[in-house]
Formats: C-alpha cells, sequence, structure tokens
C-alpha cells in the first residue's frame, strides 16, 4: 500500500495507487488494519466494488461500518490515487 489516508479508533487506512484489473478495468486496492495482542486485525478489499475479499478480526459489524466508511470517503480516496499517480507518471 502506497496511500495512508486515517486513522480512526485505533484502525487505519491504507490505500494503493490506481491499478488496472486483468479486464482494464481501473481499480484501488485498501486494507484497514488495528493492532492486537498478537500483531494485527486487518481487511482488505478492492475499490469501486468496496468488498472485503480477506479479513481477520474484525466482528460483522466493524466490517460493515469500514464499507460505510468507504463509501463515504470513496470519491477522496480516488482522487488522492489519481493525484500520486499523475505525480509519478510526470
Amino acid at each position: 500500500m502506497k496511500n495512508y489516508y486515517s486513522t480512526i479508533d485505533n484502525i487505519a487506512l491504507t490505500f494503493s495507487d490506481i491499478e488496472e484489473d486483468s479486464a482494464g478495468f481501473e481499480t484501488i486496492t485498501f486494507r484497514f488494519e488495528r493492532p492486537n495482542d498478537k500483531g494485527f486485525d486487518f481487511a482488505e478489499g478492492k475499490l469501486p466494488e468496496n468488498q472485503v475479499y480477506k479479513s481477520y478480526g474484525f466482528s460483522e459489524d466493524e466490517l460493515m461500518q469500514m464499507q460505510q466508511y468507504l463509501r463515504n470517503n470513496s470519491f477522496i480516496i480516488w482522487e488522492i490515487a489519481r493525484e500520486r499517480g499523475e505525480k509519478q507518471s510526470a
């Protein structure tokens, strides 16, 4: 993950630059992390699908809250990822 967005309640959100999937569509990989006694709880997924495909340590309610957070902030996440990608190409 290259872009850091925020930490809320000790949960950090990081996300990739814009990537291209096998079908040619733009995607962003996101990861939520929270320290625990054995390392980290995590949830990983993709935008724009807003689907978590791997997780460990988070409850279903927490995962639903994360998905809501992504829906509410996806515009800024895409903007940050796009801006960083343009800077790196220049």
